[in-house]
């Protein structure tokens, strides 16, 4: 079977280092033999192989059309695992970094109309998607929230090139966003992206649940809480499609953990049901969705699940492996 693109490993280099904002850092990657990028489309994001053990996602938020580099921004996150601390502190311009990807599960639609809602960190997949809704001649929009105007990376300079259409509205300015004016005054069919901490996209997501002539997307860069189901506690076998090998998962595994215990080669890298790369491809069964990922409605078709945190609510579960 020909690997997928999207976990190809890339042996990359850092071509450039810059502070963007209070926390954050802003790495340029490119090949080190001078050759081009992969491509990507907005929404894409990479992952940044630090370690076996550590592995980390990014947006890109570069141009796309720049087949030279590719560009992502780190917050420093002081209560995080480690990642962003070893971006911040230990690479340096002239490392050579292994990355896996782009991947793309946030992307963007095609239409007339976008408010696109950032909180912090999260304004970085949608830079490209601003970029390709101007150059569309999409009418578009952009709330940009974060806790002061100095850690918001890329604000002044959206701001500055789109002065009537970026609202750039720091916490202890304004205090927190007004989601419900914003969504008040887009028109129906408008496409809405957004991207942040967990409570504005439950906020988001709770507004637009009210809007039925609206169409939200979002990305987490953290796993959203998760609602207990009945597969705790029990057994169930995993077929692999292609030579029928049966392994039970434990009750309280992962169809992953499963997986990696008995020595299959199995694509993943957060381990929290939020980065994508280990989507496999269901065959049969009825799998126990707990990611962050897929849509319920991509969820209730039942073709494709992340096995790193999912388990399965048939007895039985066949996997495309």
């Amino acid at each position: 079977m020909a690997q997928n693109p999207e976990h190809v490993h890339h042996k990359m280099q850092v071509v450039t280092k810059e502070s963007v904002a209070d926390g954050v850092v802003s790495l340029s990657l490119a090949d080190p033999d001078g050759g081009t990028v992969p491509d990507w489309q907005p929404g894409s994001h990479i992952d940044l192989v630090l370690d076996d053990d550590t592995i980390r996602q990014y947006s890109l938020c570069g141009e796309v059309s720049d087949r030279s580099r590719l560009r992502i921004a780190i917050l420093r996150e002081s209560g995080g695992r480690g990642g962003s601390r070893r971006v911040h502190d230990e690479v340096e311009v002239g490392d050579i970094i292994d990355v896996k990807g782009p991947r793309n599960h946030f992307p963007l639609v095609d239409n007339s109309a976008y408010l696109f809602v950032a909180g912090g960190i999260g304004i970085t997949p949608l830079i490209p998607m601003i970029a390709q809704a101007e150059s569309s001649g999409a009418e578009w929009t952009l709330l940009f929230g974060g806790r002061t105007r100095s850690g918001m990376a890329f604000a002044h300079d959206l701001a500055e090139r789109h002065p009537d259409q970026v609202l750039v509205r720091p916490q202890d300015e304004f205090g927190l966003l007004d989601l419900a004016a914003a969504l008040q005054t887009v028109q129906p069919g408008t496409a809405v992206y957004c991207c942040g901490p967990e409570p504005l996209l439950d906020a988001t997501e709770s507004l637009c649940a009210t809007r039925d002539d609206i169409e939200l997307h979002v990305e987490r860069f953290a796993p959203k809480a998760r609602v207990d189901t009945d597969t705790a506690g029990t057994t169930f076998e995993v077929v692999l499609g292609e030579g029928g090998r049966e392994i039970t998962v434990g009750e309280d595994e992962s169809v992953l953990d499963a997986l990696l215990r008995e020595g299959v080669d199995a694509d993943f890298s957060c381990r929290e049901g939020t980065c994508g790369t280990c989507e496999t491809g269901v065959l049969e069964g009825v799998p126990d969705h707990r990611d962050s990922v897929l849509t319920d409605e991509e969820q209730a078709e039942n073709d494709c699940m992340m096995v790193c945190v999912s388990r399965s609510c048939s007895k039985r579960l066949v996997l495309d492996l």
